[in-house]
């Protein structure tokens, strides 16, 4: 099949498109699934060094499975979206559990394991082995509303069907790792959000939203909804050799399964906490900290105290722990708290 857009999209990726990145050497499955879960919400400038981290702790699926909830977590901790490294931890164990330690080279069998979507099935598949499927990440969506002048967000339906069939279109016959990759490349580095870089783009000469002066207006944005903000107290408790009590957050809901500061709903819930815990030396209101998720705002109120005796009884608690400052670092750890623990002596 010829198709201009394949075709001026590889020669442009041939000369300006990223062929240094970490998981291109090798490009084996695993690490290819990797830095495709954690490029989810996430830059490449971002991504980087997280990745080199992980695969330098967990070089392959089998270790990935055989790891503790912690270890992955806390190699992940500040790349945020954690349900991306829980779904990943399931994931290489379920392949371990069907598929021989090994991701299954199948559309269906990949697209059932956890947080692997469509677009992520097929960017697995292609850059992986080569195989002839199509992606629709943001940067995607974005080429191909602005390309073909489509109107409307492409968060519905209608519009991310359309999307995912001119997407399979422009599918060349060859080459279809570096046609994924260019994708990207285009999106992230000239077709961006704001400012593109239309001259420089080697698609312009055939964009509708270039030739038509409608780059700043596609894609068509998601309707605003106001974000709604929640509020939450946590207890920044430290004994008398500076250990911090950490409590494990609960399987589902905010930073699951994460190891955070003991949260509480109110300053009373908070106050009559702390009062089981020993007799406090001194405590300080921190100042607040505001935190944006998807789909609301977390402001979190911090309280630090310290304990005048040597430290609270936590008894036989799993989801509590006293953990020194060093230690800290071996803990999947929400990114404010870690940086509310780290900003003080």
């Amino acid at each position: 099949m010829s198709d201009r857009f394949a075709t001026q999209l590889l020669k442009w990726f041939d000369a300006h498109g990223r062929h240094g990145l970490p998981w291109q050497h090798p490009r084996t499955p695993y690490r290819v699934w990797l830095s495709e879960i954690m490029l989810q919400q996430t830059q490449v400038s971002v991504v980087t060094g997280y990745f080199q981290r992980f695969v330098g702790a967990l070089p392959d699926l089998p270790s990935l499975a055989a790891a503790p909830r912690d270890q992955v977590l806390a190699l992940w901790s500040g790349l945020g979206y954690y349900a991306r490294a829980r779904n990943l931890h399931a994931t290489a164990q379920r392949c371990v559990e069907l598929h021989g330690g090994d991701l299954p080279r199948d559309f269906d069998a990949l697209l059932a394991l956890p947080g692997i979507g469509r677009s992520t099935t097929g960017a697995i598949l292609a850059q992986a082995w080569g195989d002839r499927f199509a992606i629709l990440d943001g940067n995607v969506k974005r080429l191909l509303a602005r390309y073909h002048g489509i109107e409307g967000w492409p968060g519905t339906p209608a519009i991310e069907k359309r999307m995912w069939e001119l997407a399979i279109a422009h599918l060349p016959d060859t080459r279809l790792a570096d046609h994924t990759q260019a994708q990207m490349d285009l999106g992230a580095t000239l077709c961006t959000r704001a400012n593109p870089d239309c001259t420089r783009c080697p698609l312009h000469g055939d964009c509708v939203a270039f030739t038509t002066g409608r780059t700043s207006s596609l894609p068509t944005p998601r309707p605003n909804k106001a974000k709604p903000t929640r509020e939450t107290h946590v207890v920044w408790l430290q004994d008398r050799e500076g250990r911090v009590l950490m409590q494990r957050r609960p399987a589902t809901g905010v930073w699951a399964s994460l190891w955070s500061l003991p949260q509480f709903d109110t300053t009373a819930d908070r106050d009559a906490w702390a009062a089981t815990q020993g007799r406090i030396a001194a405590s300080t209101e921190l100042e607040s900290i505001e935190h944006v998720f998807t789909h609301f705002r977390l402001q979190l109120h911090p309280l630090r105290a310290r304990l005048a005796t040597a430290k609270s009884h936590i008894g036989d608690n799993d989801d509590l722990r006293w953990v020194s400052r060093d230690d800290l670092a071996t803990l999947g750890i929400p990114a404010p708290i870690r940086r509310l623990l780290e900003s003080m002596p």
